[in-house]
C-alpha cells in the first residue's frame, strides 16, 4: 500500500500487507481410471480430435427412439425429405427443400403424403411443372401410398426461408 492513512468514515478496518499470494491449482479433468492428467496422456492431439469427431458424428446420426415413421425423425419422413432434396430449382443451383420452398410435409399413418410448397415467384417458369415433379418424386418413395402437392402463395417466399447450407452455396453467408 502507499502508506497513506485511510480517511475516517465511521467504520474501522484494517489493512494487511502480504508479500505474495499462492496461485490456486487449476482444475483438471482426468480420464476415469488412468490417473493421468490430459497433457501426460500418450494419445496425440490428432487422435483426440479424431475421437471427438467420431463421437459427434455418431451423436448426430442417432435417430430418436419410438418415432412414428411419418413424423420428423421417422424413416418415411426422412425418405420423403431426401427425395425433396434431390429436386433442384432450375434457376438457382440449390434444392427446393434447402431453398425454403417446402412449407410442410404431412404424412398419415396409411402413408398418404401432403406437401405444402411455394415457388420463388408466381411467374416462375416451372410454376406448372415443379408441383408435378414434386408429386412424382414423393410418390416414388417406398412406403408412400399417394402424394398430394398443395401450391400456396401465402406466405410468400423470401430469401430468409433458405437454410444456412443454401445461403452458403449462394454466397449469402
Amino acid at each position: 500500500m502507499s502508506g497513506e492513512e485511510p480517511q475516517a468514515t465511521g467504520k474501522a478496518f484494517t489493512v494487511e500487507e502480504v508479500e505474495a499470494v499462492t496461485t490456486p491449482r487449476r482444475a483438471r479433468v482426468e480420464e476415469i481410471g488412468d490417473g493421468m492428467a490430459p497433457e501426460d496422456s500418450p494419445e496425440s492431439a490428432g487422435d483426440k480430435l479424431g475421437r471427438k469427431r467420431d463421437y459427434l458424428e455418431g451423436f448426430l446420426a442417432q435417430k430418436p427412439d419410438d418415432v412414428a415413421p411419418g413424423e420428423p425423425g421417422g424413416n418415411l419422413y426422412e425418405a420423403v425429405i431426401t427425395a425433396l432434396r434431390e429436386i433442384f430449382d432450375p434457376e438457382i443451383p440449390v434444392n427446393i427443400y434447402d431453398l425454403g420452398l417446402i412449407y410442410a410435409v404431412d404424412i398419415t399413418a396409411e402413408g398418404g403424403v401432403a406437401v405444402t410448397m411455394t415457388l420463388t415467384t408466381p411467374h416462375c417458369p416451372v410454376a406448372e411443372s415443379m408441383p408435378q415433379e414434386v408429386e412424382l418424386r414423393v410418390a416414388s418413395v417406398p412406403g408412400v401410398r399417394d402424394a398430394e402437392v398443395n401450391l400456396v402463395w401465402d406466405p410468400p417466399w423470401d430469401p430468409a426461408k433458405m437454410s444456412d447450407d443454401a445461403k452458403l452455396e449462394l454466397g449469402m453467408l
